[in-house]
């Protein structure tokens, strides 16, 4: 019985971390904007931390609580699952069509991220050092971001490439975050708006509360690690709603039009969103981790063997076909599919102690 009620509030927090994301994303989008700043600096800004939002608030409450484990594997396991899973299905099921500049600029942030977690956590613990240098990425990623953006405004020296076309004409289109149509900028709407993002917030912390308690109780009661549960059971229900758009909602029609509702970026821009959600996973939330635990963060063996080589793993695959060939392949999708495989194997078959 105690086994169902823990299942039943995993399933709350999935549903409420879902909703309030979402909510929380897109009425703080409108707010920035009605406070007037340029589409341009929104779309770099809050439309990619929207995307990041549940890993986010999960890791930062399970640092305030000192379940170290559940943070760090809510980042990098959050990391792996955006790329080896969600942006791999894009490839392999969508027409995508990104920058090659911003592609291969932002891949390289993640491969240097990788880097310095090798460097800087590889003998357990993440040092303050290597949490500084982290969120130096995650300057430069809001940097470039906005950057992409502008240029993206007014269409200044963008190279377009998408999956099996080797070049495509200057004039194709590159997802714009600056096209979502925004409501009239009333008394009335401000304060719907407000009320949105407040209430969008609350829902998402509940949810993210329930997450963590029934992951930890699932742990205690099976006699795992944590790390296992943040690797499979959180991360997976944080993709379900972006696997949904993917697969074009086939969970039904009600979460299909609040997702449309709701949305902060383009169905066009999603494969972009997720190499932006696995940076952020690791430039930003591991820092804030690091802050919030305020000593040095534990990196267990698990995330060091299986979660760190993958990331690094999928950034390659990414990154050397858009570098050299100045294409996407479908293949891509496939070999980084495979690596999520192999890697949720390990997680499950040959967990490490530690963790």
């Amino acid at each position: 019985m105690f086994l169902l009620v823990t299942l039943g509030v995993y399933a709350v927090g999935l549903m409420f971390t879902a909703v309030g994301s979402r909510l929380a994303g897109r009425c703080a989008t409108w707010c920035c904007a009605l406070c007037g700043l340029p589409m341009w600096v929104v779309s770099g800004t809050v439309a990619s931390l929207s995307v990041a939002m549940p890993q986010l608030v999960l890791a930062f409450l399970a640092s305030g609580l000192s379940i170290t484990s559940m943070a760090v594997g809510v980042a990098l396991a959050g990391a792996v699952i955006d790329l080896g899973l969600v942006l791999a299905l894009c490839l392999l099921r969508r027409s995508v069509t990104v920058d090659r500049g911003e592609f291969c600029r932002k891949c390289g942030i993640l491969l240097a991220a990788c880097l310095v977690l090798e460097l800087f956590a590889g003998d357990g613990v993440l040092t303050h050092t290597g949490a500084g240098l982290l969120m130096a990425l995650f300057v430069l990623f809001v940097l470039e971001s906005i950057l992409y953006q502008y240029r993206l405004a007014y269409d200044e020296g963008l190279e377009p490439i998408g999956v099996g076309k080797k070049r495509l004409p200057r004039s194709a289109a590159v997802p714009a975050m600056q096209t979502m149509a925004f409501p009239a900028m009333n008394l009335t709407n401000s304060m719907k708006n407000l009320f949105g993002m407040l209430f969008g917030a609350a829902l998402l912390t509940v949810g993210a509360w329930a997450l963590l308690y029934s992951a930890t109780v699932l742990a205690n009661i099976t006699g795992t690690i944590q790390a296992l549960w943040a690797a499979t059971l959180i991360s997976f229900g944080f993709s379900l709603p972006l696997l949904a758009e993917v697969l074009h909602h086939p969970f039904g029609s009600v979460w299909k039009k609040f997702a449309v509702r709701c949305r902060v970026y383009p169905p066009a821009a999603l494969p972009m969103q997720m190499l932006n959600s696995a940076i952020l996973s690791l430039t930003f939330v591991l820092p804030l981790c690091s802050l919030t635990y305020r000593e040095h963060l534990p990196v267990g063996a698990q995330f060091r063997r299986y979660d760190m080589p993958a990331c690094v793993a999928l950034g390659l695959i990414l990154l050397l076909p858009a570098l050299l060939k100045k294409r996407l392949y479908r293949w891509q999708g496939g070999l980084c599919l495979a690596v999520y495989l192999i890697y949720l194997a390990a997680v499950l078959l040959a967990p490490l102690a530690g963790a």
